[in-house]
């Protein structure tokens, strides 16, 4: 004969079916909560490297330079053209702002240029040339201080003029071939590699002037991971990375402007000022690594 279950019983077992709802109640609002909170900060997972890219692809070769012999076509060695198609001796901004571009962002209408390379005298172009914008080589809080490349600003990095690898800051590596040691000359790519060539531009500004006579000294590398009093805004650090479809024997190769350790890079500063300082405030201030759009990978 069944016997009805003592009154303490039913209690006991009512008390806990009540903690187990509370319990999963609790969980799901947790559950929904965390959810929120994920989807209100889509940078809660992103890549913690402070960088925007532009890839731009080759354009056009001309004997010209806007920043060093403005006006003067043909004054200059032979250089290779990336970003905005319209570039030559007499470039000024107005005709950047308006011209069509290499780049992917196609926001991006700056000019980017390098002295030509040549193979055996015949010139190559690179497959493609990045340039990353970086917050990096400075401490944390400097990084958080960076400020947008102002519009118009030129900029030249390298040295043309360089008497021997000492006086280089170019760097050649070979792609896919780590266990070949990079150098400040041409080196000796295995067959079925590239040849690529690095080239960090300054990343601190004196404030107030788009160029400078030198067309260098307006911008200086940090020192000691801060910037100089002489150059206390903090920018991007612009870094140039061509990789070009030739390996082997470097004794084949030249720069228009002599051997490998002349490489230098050119820039003109040509970004919708909207969209570069929403990068910086957005990709480089945070420290999170941003595709071509502009937005967390």
């Amino acid at each position: 004969m069944d016997r009805a279950a003592p009154l303490s019983a039913i209690r006991s077992r009512l008390r806990l079916a009540s903690a187990i709802g509370a319990l999963l109640a609790l969980l799901g609002t947790y559950i929904v909560s965390t959810t929120a909170r994920a989807d209100a900060a889509p940078g809660i997972n992103a890549i913690r490297v402070a960088e925007f890219p532009a890839d731009c692809t080759y354009s056009h070769r001309l004997p010209d330079d806007p920043i060093i012999f403005p006006g003067l076509p043909g004054a200059s060695h032979m250089h290779s053209f990336f970003g905005s198609t319209v570039t030559n001796a007499h470039t000024t901004l107005p005709d950047l702002v308006n011209s069509p571009t290499t780049c992917n962002p196609r926001v991006d209408v700056s000019s980017y240029w390098v002295p030509t390379l040549y193979n055996n005298n015949v010139p190559v172009e690179p497959t493609i040339a990045t340039f990353y914008y970086l917050g990096e080589g400075v401490r944390a809080d400097v990084v958080a201080q960076t400020q947008p490349f102002p519009l118009g600003l030129r900029l030249v990095a390298g040295n043309a003029r360089a008497a021997g690898p000492g006086e280089s800051i170019a760097r050649w590596s070979c792609l896919h071939a780590g266990h070949v040691p990079p150098s400040k000359n041409f080196v000796n790519c295995p067959a079925g590699t590239m040849l690529e060539s690095y080239l960090d531009f300054p990343q601190c500004w004196n404030g107030r002037d788009l160029d400078s006579p030198d067309h260098k000294s307006h911008l200086a590398y940090p020192v000691n991971q801060a910037c100089p009093a002489t150059h206390p805004v903090h920018v991007p650090k612009l870094r140039q990375v061509l990789r070009y479809p030739v390996s082997g024997d470097p004794s084949r190769f030249r720069l228009a402007s002599g051997p490998g350790y002349t490489m230098h890079g050119d820039f003109f500063n040509a970004w919708p000022v909207e969209e570069m300082s929403r990068r910086v405030r957005d990709c480089i201030r945070p420290v999170i690594k941003c595709g071509h759009d502009g937005r967390p990978i």
